[in-house]
């Protein structure tokens, strides 16, 4: 299966949630990612991810374990990906510990998913916001089995995100593992500077 998203940010949050609001109930949930690689590096480095996320909803918490592949569209990003519920969170942390996997980042999403039908299509919206990256994101994304489909998939995702009001300069690439990387990095001190107080 192929992922087929395009993700951008959002510039007027409210606006955009009263708009699918009014397409489908929305369903608050808390994500909790951890990302692994080799200690080499050599999954990021081929554009693959692996992923352990526990979400955690208003009355149940799941977990699931997905592997990405490299991204086969440069335009949206959209990846192959195998995704399978996890029983035991606890227990596949420990068998990639066991592989000789490493986790490499770990951040928290909250999400308000909202499951769609458009253009004949299942389509799953999620507003977005991680606390350590300023704004809110919107993903829509959908699941397509070809390579040959993923082209008419992203055009419906684009005209869903049109009419809710998404700008196409409003896409975004970047990724939240970079974007929460990024913020992590300590900021260099300045020669003859006070130090920081915590």
């Amino acid at each position: 299966m192929i992922e087929a998203e395009l993700k951008a940010r959002v510039r007027a949050p409210k606006d955009v949630m009263e708009q699918l609001e009014r397409m489908a109930e929305g369903r608050e949930e808390v994500y909790q990612d951890t990302y692994y690689d080799d200690p080499s590096g050599s999954l990021g480095a081929q554009d693959q991810e692996l992923r352990v996320r526990t979400i955690r909803g208003p009355h149940s918490t799941r977990t699931v374990l997905t592997y990405k592949g490299a991204r086969i569209d440069p335009t949206s990003g959209s990846k192959p990906e195998h995704e399978t519920g996890v029983d035991n969170p606890d227990s596949v942390h420990a068998l990639l510990r066991g592989l000789g996997y490493v986790p490499v980042i770990s951040f928290q999403k909250r999400c308000r998913n909202y499951k769609l039908s458009s253009h004949g299509r299942g389509l799953l919206a999620t507003l977005v916001e991680v606390p350590e990256i300023a704004g809110t994101f919107l993903e829509v994304e959908t699941m397509v089995q070809e390579d040959e489909e993923l082209s008419s998939a992203l055009d419906d995702i684009r005209s869903v995100m049109s009419e809710l009001g998404v700008c196409e300069e409003d896409f975004t690439l970047e990724l939240y593992t970079d974007a929460v990387a990024a913020r992590r990095v300590p900021a260099p001190v300045t020669e003859g500077a006070p130090p920081r107080t915590p």
